[in-house]
């Protein structure tokens, strides 16, 4: 079975190598450390038979990769959260190792694999996941935004219009149209922030839903979403993206 590992902690692949040679029957054929370099590979390769995915890399949260590709073949989530938080991640067909990974684990997850083959439950798995993900995961209530000075400003996340990224600096929009600069990337924010509330429109722009005030239909069939306050530039979600976003904002 030829397997891929999606890991950025080198202890923890070398220790994921190791027990899936113990388990025997697995060639390893790739081990990837970030989302850009897992979109690039299936980018340029065939699809393994499975494969073995940490639940966050260094540049970001996993469930971004699924944005950019389709991955058909079976996987196995790892992670550090706790069993209880666990209980929240299982689905039909994927499992969810808690780390540190042992053989038993991985014998266990193949053996419940074995009857897997659908592409359409896959994607339907996928899409469970990352709802139970979300529902399961604390979000920022708050902020403490550095200022002129030493000063830390209290921002509440309902205050919050936007999140926009300027020449590589991320800023926020407050409802009352103030800025704020932040110390974060919008990959970071956008598992920060509970997307019930908030979403990432496109590379630039991550938006508040209460801040809508009202959608144009755009060229090449995209919509412009107009905020409540005064933004830099317009908000435009692609094509690919409108069902997700009508899905989104319908709540």
């Amino acid at each position: 079975m030829k397997a891929l590992i999606i890991e950025d902690e080198i202890l923890a692949s070398k220790h994921l190598l190791k027990v899936l040679e113990e388990v025997g029957d697995i060639s390893v054929i790739a081990i990837l450390e970030s989302i850009t370099q897992t979109v690039d590979w299936f980018g340029k390769n065939q699809q393994p038979e499975i494969v073995f995915m940490d639940v966050h890399l260094a540049d970001g949260s996993v469930f971004e990769i699924f944005k950019h590709i389709n991955i058909t073949c079976p996987i196995v989530f790892t992670t550090a959260y706790d069993e209880y938080a666990l209980k929240a991640f299982k689905v039909n067909s994927i499992d969810y190792l808690l780390k540190p990974i042992e053989v038993s684990d991985v014998q266990a997850a193949l053996k419940k694999l074995k009857g897997f083959s659908a592409t359409e439950t896959m994607q339907s798995d996928i899409d469970n996941l990352i709802t139970s993900f979300r529902k399961a995961t604390k979000y920022k209530t708050h902020f403490l935004i550095p200022s002129k000075g030493d000063k830390l400003i209290p921002v509440q996340t309902s205050d919050l219009a936007c999140f926009y990224i300027d020449t590589g600096i991320v800023k926020a929009y407050t409802v009352e149209g103030k800025t704020f600069r932040f110390d974060y990337t919008l990959d970071e924010l956008e598992d920060l922030l509970n997307p019930e509330d908030f979403f990432r429109a496109n590379r630039q722009y991550i938006i508040s839903r209460k801040v809508i005030k009202d959608i144009d239909i755009w060229f090449t069939n995209r919509l412009s979403v107009n905020l409540k306050i005064i933004v830099p530039e317009k908000i435009l979600i692609s094509k690919a993206r409108i069902s997700e976003f009508k899905t989104w904002f319908g709540g």
